[in-house]
């Protein structure tokens, strides 16, 4: 099964909703106008360019976008080994983990976006790519500057990002360059994002991480500020604050997913962005030139990555495992009743091992309840707190009594 990744803001282009529209995952731009109050329709599909790029925009527009593609693709069972994503793009890998809820990670990507929008406005700063040469190389030019720019992304292993005081940046891309740096870069940013430029933003993204519940997860998730996995829901708040100003290792995050992807029945490294454009592909490929790397931005990716997993072993020892629990006659499954978001019952002891008795309430999604028609033991629930299901999903396994 493959690792999936989530692009960060600066992938968000105008009209890139159009595709969706027919699709039944555009449900989830519905869904979260709904929550929100925001049109996201609007960002997806009529906001021109100078809209789409203010931050607050740009972080709404890339994340909800991610979500409709990714909901598509769980629609067609597909689940991944881990999960990552570049700056932004974190809370998308949270989000599609269970680590966040669905709503909840709408609020919280929201006020990192307003708040590094503010803080942008506050104290100017810009980013360049340079390439060609190592990340040390570019730390080294960024000190030699001897001010305030700093490494903010490395992004593969000739290619990392600067950011800081525009007079500075510019400094530090001659030094890179005189030191044997191809070329200098200017990005289209709002500002020195992943940078103590970002500072006055923390406080604020912490009061909204502060009263967000952040759950454990079963899939492996990859942090930003360290490349290292991350299953504790409560480990997120701290990496989130931390991210905001430090850089992103995405490079280093690459390769922990690749490790996690040898780890299955299929050796091949397969990695899926999802969301808009290729900028991850394009650095997944240059760290790991042997991986396999599809890209869904579109409804007509689907049926490329269908075939790209279906014909892996680990696709084939997944579907095989899987119809072969249905042979077991004490197993049993029970499903959602219709699409929405799961919330578990507070009522109701839905620890592994409890029992299970015939019209227990397991929970609610969107309002419509999910009890058991079946008794036995609780092995374990298949659905987050907070997570958006599908009609028909999974939602609790018991050992029929």
């Amino acid at each position: 099964m493959p690792a999936f990744v989530f692009p960060g803001q600066g992938a968000e282009q105008p009209g890139m909703g159009a595709p969706w529209t027919f699709h039944p995952s555009w449900e989830i731009v519905e869904d979260a106008s709904a929550v929100s109050g925001q049109d996201f329709a609007h960002l997806l599909l009529d906001a021109p360019a100078e809209e789409l790029a203010e931050t607050r925009n740009a972080h709404l527009a890339t994340f909800i976008f991610s979500l409709v593609v990714l909901d598509a693709v769980e629609r067609l069972g597909i689940e991944p080994t881990g999960v990552a994503g570049h700056s932004l793009g974190e809370f998308t890998a949270l989000a599609a983990s269970g680590i966040l809820g669905f709503e909840e990670s709408i609020r919280v990507v929201a006020e990192r976006g307003a708040a590094m929008q503010e803080a942008a406005e506050a104290r100017r700063g810009v980013m360049a790519v340079v390439s060609g040469c190592d990340a040390d190389t570019v730390d080294i030019a960024c000190r030699l500057a001897d001010g305030d720019v700093w490494l903010a992304n490395y992004n593969g292993p000739d290619e990392s990002v600067i950011a800081g005081e525009p007079d500075l940046v510019a400094l530090a891309g001659a030094i890179a360059v005189g030191m044997g740096a191809r070329k200098v870069t200017p990005v289209d940013a709002a500002g020195a994002f992943h940078t103590p430029c970002m500072e006055m933003a923390r406080g604020h993204l912490r009061k909204a991480l502060s009263s967000a519940t952040f759950h454990d997860s079963d899939i492996p998730v990859i942090a930003n500020v360290d490349g290292r996995n991350h299953e504790a829901g409560a480990e997120w708040p701290r990496l989130l604050s931390a991210q905001l100003c430090n850089p992103v290792r995405w490079q280093q995050s690459v390769l922990r997913l690749g490790g996690l992807a040898e780890r299955g029945a299929d050796t091949e490294r397969l990695f899926v962005e999802l969301g808009a454009g290729d900028s991850l592909a394009v650095m997944i490929r240059r760290t790991i030139p042997s991986a396999t790397v599809l890209t869904v931005s579109d409804p007509a990716d689907l049926d490329r990555l269908v075939e790209a997993v279906s014909g892996s072993a680990a696709m084939h020892a997944f579907a095989t495992g899987h119809q072969g629990e249905h042979l077991y006659v004490s197993e049993r499954v029970v499903i959602s009743p219709g699409p929405g978001v799961f919330e578990p019952a507070s009522e109701t002891d839905l620890s592994p091992g409890s029992g299970i008795q015939v019209g227990t309430l397991l929970g609610m999604v969107s309002g419509v309840e999910v009890r058991s028609p079946f008794a036995g033991r609780l092995e374990g629930t298949l659905a987050h707190p907070g997570e958006r299901v599908q009609t028909g999903q999974p939602i609790a396994w018991l050992h029929a009594s």
